[in-house]
């Protein structure tokens, strides 16, 4: 595989850090835009093994991190939901100029509820995979409950997620009561598989079902088992490759 970093501006003029994986020999016969999960970034193994995997199998894959995190320049005090949307964008308009526009979009945790609500702005993508996804994105704001008051009172304070301090505004809060319900997901118009696992203790796989009778067909899903929420396992993350790649040449 060849893998080398890029850079690229969002809507805000801000540098975005990016890692691109492609094969190591011949154009990928498709490209692949992965959404990193929750305060996470592109570095986290699941996002690096999935991506390396797709890379053998002739896919190329650009992930970055969001505005505010990793190696992205950004206070993630400033970014929302909808933010992240617009970085996404930023990022397929990027590979359409210097590469190939994406036709697979993989999100991860949060980032399945991201590509689930940005794919209509993208005409090129044909296919998304959500893994370990929440329906919305409301589904995070209990993460912010015990500090809910602050935030609305003083318009921020800083919270602890996963193990880690951040500030976070009001207006992240509000951004996320505007993504409350998943009826986008049945405009999509473009294949879905969804993974997720049955044991799954950081999102339930209740929110699979939600996305899978919002949707339309063509849909699939694909229990992952005994999984946990970070694919941690390095098995579980070639499964998903394994299997994306196998249901993604249906409809590429």
């Amino acid at each position: 595989m060849k893998r080398s970093k890029v850079e690229f501006t969002n809507t805000q003029g801000q540098k975005l850090a990016g890692l691109l994986e492609l094969p190591d020999q011949g154009k990928p016969r498709a490209m692949a835009l992965f959404a990193h999960c929750f305060t996470c970034g592109k570095d986290i193994a699941a996002a690096s093994r999935i991506a390396r995997a797709l890379a053998r199998h002739g896919i190329g894959v650009l992930r970055f991190d969001f505005t505010g995190l990793g190696n992205s320049d950004g206070d993630f005090a400033n970014t929302s939901f909808s933010s992240n949307l617009d970085d996404l964008v930023a990022a397929s308009e990027f590979l359409g100029k210097h590469h190939q526009a994406p036709r697979i979009l993989v999100g991860h945790s949060l980032g399945g509820a991201a590509v689930l609500a940005v794919a209509h702005r993208m005409e090129s993508v044909e296919a998304i995979a959500t893994i370990s996804a929440p329906a919305t994105a409301q589904h995070v704001r209990h993460l912010f409950d015990d500090k809910a008051d602050e935030i609305q009172e003083s318009g921020e304070a800083e919270v602890t997620l996963a193990g880690r301090k951040f500030r976070v505004k009001q207006q992240m809060l509000a951004d996320l009561e505007q993504w409350n319900t998943p009826d986008h997901i049945g405009n999509l118009h473009k294949a879905l598989v969804i993974f997720h696992s049955p044991v799954d203790q950081v999102v339930d796989i209740s929110e699979a079902a939600s996305i899978f009778q919002a949707a339309r067909h063509p849909k699939s899903f694909i229990s992952l088992d005994n999984a946990d929420h970070l694919l941690s396992k390095t098995v579980d993350a070639d499964y998903v490759a394994e299997m994306l790649v196998a249901w993604s040449s249906r409809y590429l």
